[in-house]
């Protein structure tokens, strides 16, 4: 029983690496019409979709204008953790620079992505009338108090107010106030026609500019990442709801009063915060095919988000999914990294992972010590488990005698009960228990896979690295030199288990780690360490465990 536990275990984690690695995010979704003007929905629950396209808002001002700047200008915000380019061209987010992060090239992620085939940039706003539309997005702005091209925001708050005005009316006024420290941005539009005022809708262009995650799915078996591909969520109740790749445009019209709606991608993510009243939220998969190209290069997921009547100030958070920085601006905002079911776990491991890094100062080797420590912890269910393998295999020529002697009777013969009985009172005898191997075993899953959970999603990965040739522990070993280690110590510990009277089940048992290997050849390199470090314990322990316990006794045969 023993070693089906542990070929189930095995199982498991084949399963999990083999969803993550053959199946990438779905096919690009085929361009939609644009969203149509559905009715509300229950709260909390989907309206039918329109379209599966990302909202249209064409640009380009269709009247004269009576208030408005003369040239296209930029203008920098500055603030300790982020540099925020805007364009007075629609008064919109043209960057969104995050200082502390840097992306492959060296330079600082902007999570507004360059390439995006012409969607529009965020803080777009979406209206009833086209023109209005047209012209809200494409006007040249002026920005009020005079201010200047680069505002400092690194001591105090600031704040960047842009006004356009039309001659048929239409006014519009954008403002943008930015922090210190952290990565929140609080937008007002007021847009009115008259004396009245109208409710646009806020358009979240595609996101986000990640350039680890937009990658996600298009390199094949070995582009080195175990990438979530973008999605849109919605915080309602309590939970998150996630709508990944494609099935961001069959999501429908989300409505509800959400605590939290955005996008979100691997170690990023762009959310309202505690948007007022009822919302109405549409995601688009927005696939991006470079000119000249037939392959999809990047996967994005927008989305617009519009309110019952005009917001008022609407708080972002356009920043990195670490988990400080999400518990900072609530507790319930950290659901939006994917820590699966095993997060009650999770967290606090992510907490133990952060306290030895504060000592040993490198995430490599935090990885090993705490794996170490997690180790030592279920270093006595292990070593009752062995104990247990030992008087099991140590039974294995009696219970086969039992079995023998009843074997030409059919399994529907009442007298095949007997067998049982015997069976069980052998175990008793010899004060042996099929349970007490497998329950010791099942119990270390929990953390495993909690462990697992954490290496694969914890942005403090990303870009750090361990020693020699590992650079990033987020991304594959260059030199596939860690997973066939890892490969073969898994060999290596599956020689040292008791051993079995089933041959099939040996043989499975034996190419695992060739399956295994072939798994974590993709791998970041910060689960690798992780899984070749545990397997070394394991190996260690086994040999301490058959020191302690002496060589399999030899047991007598039964007389048949």
């Amino acid at each position: 029983m023993e070693r089906r536990v542990l070929l189930a275990i095995s199982l498991s984690f084949l399963v999990l690496f083999a969803y993550q690695s053959f199946f990438p995010p779905p096919d690009p979704a085929a361009p939609g019409a644009p969203p149509g003007a559905s009715g509300p929905a229950p709260s909390g629950q989907t309206a039918p979709a329109a379209a599966g396209a990302p909202a249209q808002v064409a640009s380009g001002p269709a009247t004269a204008a009576l208030r408005a700047d003369t040239e296209e200008r930029e203008y920098v915000v500055e603030t300790t953790s982020v540099r925020a380019v805007f364009t007075n061209r629609g008064a919109r987010l043209k960057q969104w620079e995050l200082k502390q992060y840097r992306d492959l090239s060296g330079a600082a992620v902007d999570l507004v992505p360059a390439e995006t085939g012409g969607q529009p940039l965020p803080f777009s706003l979406l209206l009833d009338a086209a023109p209005d539309t047209a012209a809200a997005n494409g006007a040249l702005y002026v920005v009020e108090n005079n201010a200047p091209a680069r505002v400092d925001a690194t001591t105090s708050p600031a704040a960047i107010t842009f006004a356009y005005e039309a001659a048929d009316g239409l006014v519009v006024r954008k403002r943008f106030t930015l922090q210190p420290s952290g990565f929140e941005v609080t937008f007002l539009a007021e847009v009115k026609r008259g004396g009245s005022t109208l409710n646009p809708r806020i358009v979240w262009g595609p996101g986000l500019g990640d350039e680890i995650a937009r990658t996600a799915g298009s390199g094949g078996f070995f582009s080195g990442n175990y990438v979530y591909p973008a999605a849109g969520f919605v915080h309602l109740n309590g939970s998150v709801e996630r709508f990944a790749g494609a099935s961001a445009s069959s999501a429908g019209v989300q409505q509800g009063t959400f605590r939290y709606a955005g996008v979100t991608d691997h170690y990023f993510v762009a959310s309202t915060l505690e948007a007022p009243g009822n919302q109405r939220v549409e995601f688009a998969h927005v696939p991006y095919t470079p000119a000249g190209e037939g392959q999809v290069a990047h996967q994005y997921v927008s989305f617009t988000i519009g309110f019952d009547q005009a917001p008022g100030d609407v708080r972002f958070f356009v920043g990195p999914k670490q988990f400080d920085a999400l518990s900072a601006v609530s507790p319930e905002f950290t659901k939006v990294i994917d820590f699966g079911m095993f997060a009650f776990l999770a967290v606090p491991l992510r907490g133990a992972l952060e306290w030895v890094h504060g000592f040993v100062g490198n995430y490599g080797w935090s990885i090993i010590v705490l794996t170490l420590l997690i180790n030592l912890v279920m270093a006595p269910l292990r070593h009752k488990s062995v104990v247990s393998m030992r008087k099991m295999q140590e039974l294995q020529p009696q219970l086969k005698a039992i079995q023998d002697r009843y074997s030409h009777l059919k399994m529907t013969d009442p007298a095949r009960g007997k067998m049982n009985e015997e069976v069980m009172a052998l175990y008793k005898s010899k004060g042996a228990n099929p349970a007490s191997g497998c329950l010791p075993m099942l119990l270390t899953l929990p953390v495993l896979f909690a462990f697992y959970s954490l290496l694969s999603q914890a942005i403090e990965m990303r870009g750090a690295p361990f020693a020699g040739w590992i650079t990033d522990l987020s991304q594959r070993d260059p030199y596939y030199i860690t997973p066939l280690l890892m490969g073969a110590t898994m060999f290596w510990q599956q020689r040292l288990q008791p051993g079995t009277g089933d041959p099939v089940q040996q043989k499975v048992l034996m190419f695992m780690p060739v399956m295994f290997t072939a798994m974590f050849l993709p791998a970041p390199s910060g689960l690798v360490v992780y899984w070749f470090v545990s397997n070394l314990w394991a190996i260690g322990q086994q040999y301490f465990t058959n020191w302690m316990i002496g060589p399999p006794k030899a047991v007598a045969g039964v007389k048949r």
